[in-house]
C-alpha cells in the first residue's frame, strides 16, 4: 500500500512541475470527445508518457494527454483518453488518474462515454445522464488490500451519481434545448462487441446502455470522496432482436457529429457547478 501511496505522490509532484493550475473539477473525455479540451483556455499540456506510473491509451479517438488549464469559469483537469480494461490494464492501473487528481484537490468528476442504446426510446446521436449503473466488468478496481488515506473499505454506492449534478445538467439541458435521456450504464469488459442475447439479458437486468468504460472511474471517484456526474453519448443502437454489424469507426463518427451539442451542454454544466 506503501509503493501505491508513493506512486500517486510521484505522478502529483510531475504534474504540478508542469502546470501552475489547481483544478478543482476532473474530466474524463470518452471516444469522439476529445476536442472538449481544446477549449480550455491558458492550459497546460501533459502527455500520458510524461507522468511516471500512468497507462498509456491505445485506442483510436483517445489523444492519451491531461489537459489543465480554464473553462466557463471553472480550472478544471480533463484527461483527452482514458484507459480501459480490455486493452490489458489491471482495473487498478485504469483508475490510477483517479486518486492522482483526488491527490491534487479535485473534489468532482465529470465522466463522458460513447455507448451503444439498448432502450428503444433512446436514439443514435442522444445524449443521457447516467443515473446508475451495472457493474458487469467482472471486476472491481477496489479488490485487494485496502489503503485507508484513499477512502473506506467498503464505500457506500447508493448515490454513485450524484442527483444534483444531474438536476443541474437537467436544467442546462432544458435551456440549451438539448434532448437529454437518463437512464442505467451496463458496463461490461469488452473489447468485443455484445451478442444479441448479451443485449437482450443485459436489458432485461435493467440496463439502457452498454459500454466498456467509466464504471471502474465512478467505483474509484466514489471510493475517494469524489461527487460525479456522468453523461454517455449513444452512438449507436444495441437493440438485440434488430442487431447490425458495427465498427469503432461509426462509434467515433457518431460521437464527431454529436460533439457540439455535448461541449455546450458540459460548458455550461460547469459554469454553474461549484468549483
Amino acid at each position: 500500500m506503501e509503493q501505491k501511496m508513493e506512486r500517486i505522490a510521484e505522478a502529483k509532484e510531475t504534474i504540478e512541475k508542469k502546470t501552475n493550475h489547481r483544478p478543482t473539477i476532473g474530466m474524463i473525455l470518452g471516444s469522439g470527445l476529445g476536442d472538449l479540451a481544446r477549449d480550455l483556455e491558458a492550459a497546460d499540456y501533459i502527455p500520458y508518457d510524461e507522468i511516471p506510473h500512468f497507462p498509456q491509451s491505445t485506442v483510436e479517438g483517445h489523444a492519451g494527454r491531461l489537459v489543465i488549464g480554464c473553462l466557463s469559469g471553472k480550472t478544471v483537469v480533463a484527461m483527452e483518453g482514458r484507459f480501459h480494461f480490455y486493452e490489458g490494464y489491471t482495473q487498478q492501473e485504469v483508475v490510477f488518474p483517479i486518486y492522482v487528481m483526488k491527490s491534487f484537490g479535485v473534489k468532482s468528476l465529470v465522466a463522458t462515454n460513447a455507448c451503444g442504446g439498448m432502450n428503444a426510446s433512446f436514439q443514435a446521436g442522444d445524449l443521457m445522464l447516467i443515473e446508475d449503473h451495472i457493474n458487469f466488468t467482472g471486476a472491481n478496481p477496489l479488490i485487494g488490500p485496502n489503503e485507508d488515506r484513499l477512502g473506506p473499505r467498503f464505500p457506500d454506492m447508493s448515490e454513485a451519481y450524484d442527483r444534483e449534478l444531474i438536476q443541474l445538467a437537467r436544467e442546462v439541458a432544458e435551456e440549451q434545448g438539448i434532448r437529454l435521456q437518463q437512464g442505467v450504464y451496463a458496463g461490461v469488459s469488452g473489447p468485443s462487441y455484445m451478442t444479441p442475447a448479451e443485449l437482450i439479458m443485459l436489458r432485461n437486468l435493467g440496463g439502457d446502455t452498454v459500454g466498456m468504460s467509466t464504471v471502474p472511474e465512478v467505483i474509484a471517484a466514489r471510493h475517494a470522496g469524489l461527487k460525479v456526474l456522468g453523461i454517455s453519448c449513444i452512438t449507436d443502437m444495441a437493440i438485440g432482436e434488430e442487431l447490425e454489424p458495427l465498427t469503432h469507426e461509426q462509434v467515433v463518427e457518431v460521437a464527431n457529429r454529436t460533439k457540439p451539442r455535448f461541449i455546450g451542454l458540459v460548458k455550461g454544466i460547469l459554469a454553474r457547478m461549484e468549483g
